[in-house]
């Protein structure tokens, strides 16, 4: 990639980025579970479930939802399928019987733990050397492509394309 005053012009980091992305994607699809969990047919989706369990605690249906920017009810039924499998365990809210709250087995945290260490080994290895800045930067031009992405899929959708 040639490069304009110490970095690429518009055009070329697009082009970068347009090749990458799809390696990116293709990379964590393929870092299958550890053998512990290869039974329960896991998904991407349920990788990202599992880390707002692992990384924030317990949480409730309507909690894991709004973190995955899913339907309550989808997440529900991802939560009682895996519950029913042993996977994750939901309890009472003793502060408010009404809602259930929801946390991995301890018999299947180990394994969940190692899913979601090589991603994280390397986020670390790539992230570690650059400034608290940069690394916001990286962060957030992430998360602004995800949501231009998704606001474009929604337009076309709006459009009947």
């Amino acid at each position: 990639m040639a490069t304009r005053r110490g970095g690429p012009d518009v055009d070329e980091a697009v082009r970068a980025m347009i090749l990458l992305m799809p390696r990116l994607v293709a990379r964590a699809k393929r870092t299958p579970p550890p053998a512990a969990l290869r039974a329960f047919e896991l998904t991407p989706r349920h990788l990202s479930l599992f880390a707002f369990l692992l990384y924030d605690g317990p949480l409730s249906i309507n909690e894991l939802a709004a973190r995955l920017e899913l339907a309550p009810t989808t997440v529900s039924l991802m939560v009682g399928d895996l519950s029913r499998r042993g996977v994750l365990e939901r309890t009472e809210d003793e502060r408010d019987r009404r809602r259930t709250i929801v946390s991995i087995a301890p018999r299947h945290r180990r394994a969940i733990e190692q899913w979601l260490d090589a991603g994280a080994r390397a986020w670390r290895a790539v992230l570690e050397p650059l400034t608290p800045a940069q690394r916001r930067l990286v962060v957030d031009t992430l998360d602004a492509y995800e949501r231009a992405t998704r606001a474009r899929r929604r337009d076309e959708h709006d459009d009947g394309r």
